[in-house]
């Protein structure tokens, strides 16, 4: 994909489509690591926030409710 460096107010900017935002699901508000590297090459990763343990444990839980005749036959 090819992209152009755009003028934004005194700035310059990508504009992201919402093909690529879809491709890479992001969504308005996320943050991203910029990284320049030697050769002048970009990289921009997204900062996911990990769950807390609470959040893992509840999804575990109800994983474990929502298949448990599944599960029971896997043991």
């Amino acid at each position: 994909m090819i992209k152009t460096v755009s003028k934004v107010g005194n700035s310059n900017g990508i504009i992201f489509d919402a093909t690529l935002v879809d491709l890479a699901h992001l969504k308005t508000g996320d943050q991203l690591k910029l990284e320049v590297h030697q050769g002048g090459t970009i990289t921009l990763t997204s900062i996911r926030p990990r769950p807390s343990r609470p959040e893992v444990s509840s999804v575990i839980k109800a994983t474990m409710k929502d298949f448990a005749v599944t599960m029971k036959r896997l043991a």
